[in-house]
């Protein structure tokens, strides 16, 4: 059985949350979120609440069928969102622009085979 959770229109750059999101990848949820925890980046606290919303579906979408003991991160893709523009006035009147980086995750959960 598969679960599935996105966190869409998150404000961080995709670039930055990929390099979290590879960390993760293929592994049980237990060690994901150990990782999660003591990992340094900002990407870690949203991701982390992602796989903890994906591991509470599995257990809605089964009906506490599910042992969370066997989930493990079967995908995480990092796909990029809209892109806000912005401006900010420099010298001269000139003006440079200032892109403000959206990004969508998707992740899937799935039953280790016994």
């Amino acid at each position: 059985m598969e679960s599935t959770a996105h966190l869409r229109f998150l404000r961080m750059s995709p670039r930055k949350i990929s390099t979290v999101a590879a960390l993760i990848r293929g592994k049980p949820v237990e060690a994901a979120l150990n990782i999660l925890k003591f990992t340094k980046r900002a990407a870690a606290k949203p991701v982390e609440k992602l796989i903890k919303s994906a591991v509470a579906n599995a257990t809605d979408k089964s009906k506490g069928q599910v042992d969370v003991d066997t989930l493990y991160v079967k995908t995480i893709s990092v796909d990029q969102g809209p892109t806000q523009r912005r401006f900010m006035p420099r010298a001269m009147g000139r003006a440079t622009p200032i892109k403000k980086k959206t990004a969508h995750i998707h992740l899937v959960l799935a039953e280790a085979k016994k």
